[in-house]
């Protein structure tokens, strides 16, 4: 859901307001939210949510990069103003969907033809669709990114999902409450519920039935970034990125838990400012 008082415009080519007949036909202004300015020629921050989750969760992050760095956030199907949508239930689907959107949104611009750096971040499930998306991208599939940041994350071939979760609305409940991040108020609430589950329940269905490429590896930099007390992500699973990519690795560990970027927000956005620092 998206964080109060945050607001959004819908990413068009020029990264300008759509229009409200515009956003029904166009594929950036469907799948991308600009949560803040930024300067012409800034280099593009592609932000992927967590399972459940909504671009708002990254406006906070857009604002404390902002104007340096355009950032566009990710709106799945299902949530927020896509609910009437039937949610996606396939990682690979997310991520070709959001790969279009987001060539559409930097045709025009440095970041789409490769003179300012185009990078993805994906948080928790987020990350396994940018790593997708960002494989669509080396082959051609849409632009390239400069670099990945995959945070709160396993790597690609250690992602499973116990059954037991989606057995019951409780059980999916449980599994959120334990990652931390989303208030219990909110899921108590049977409207609340109502509004939140399905899209939840389509997101573990999609990383339930993820199966990796194993000869696939990125060429670009990854950069993994993952909480100490993480009760999902166990550092050592986060430097399995490694294994993915034949271009240059590094893992950040920083204090916290699943949502460890929320009380870490000014670390987070300095690793970006450093990885975009290091591809200039």
């Amino acid at each position: 859901m998206s964080p109060t008082g945050s607001t959004a415009t819908t990413a068009t080519a020029a990264g300008t307001p759509a229009t409200a007949s515009t956003a029904r036909t166009a594929t950036a202004a469907d799948w991308l939210r600009q949560y803040a300015p930024a300067d012409a020629g800034a280099p593009c921050l592609v932000a992927f949510p967590h399972a459940g989750g909504s671009a708002g969760f990254f406006a906070p992050l857009a604002r404390a990069l902002a104007p340096a760095v355009r950032v566009l956030a990710v709106q799945y199907p299902g949530r927020v103003e896509r609910r009437a949508e039937p949610p996606a239930e396939n990682v690979r689907e997310l991520a070709g969907h959001a790969l279009a959107a987001v060539a559409e949104a930097v045709a025009g611009t440095p970041a789409g033809d490769g003179t300012a750096p185009l990078v993805l971040f994906g948080h928790s499930m987020g990350s396994l669709v940018a790593f997708e998306a960002a494989l669509l991208g080396e082959r051609g599939s849409g632009p390239a990114p400069a670099a990945l940041l995959a945070s709160g994350g396993r790597a690609p071939d250690l992602t499973r999902v116990d059954p037991a979760i989606l057995r019951s609305d409780d059980s999916l409940v449980e599994e959120v409450l334990l990652l931390g991040g989303t208030d219990r108020t909110v899921l108590d609430d049977p409207d609340l519920r109502e509004l939140f589950l399905p899209a939840l329940r389509a997101d573990y269905r999609a990383l339930q039935s993820y199966v990796p490429d194993p000869a696939a590896r990125l060429r670009c930099p990854v950069r993994a970034l993952v909480g100490d007390g993480d009760p999902l992500v166990p550092v050592a699973d986060a430097r399995r990125w490694r294994d993915h990519t034949t271009g240059p690795f590094r893992l950040r560990v920083l204090p916290g838990d699943h949502f460890y970027l929320n009380p870490r927000l000014t670390d987070v956005a300095d690793t970006v400012r450093t990885v975009l620092a290091e591809l200039s």
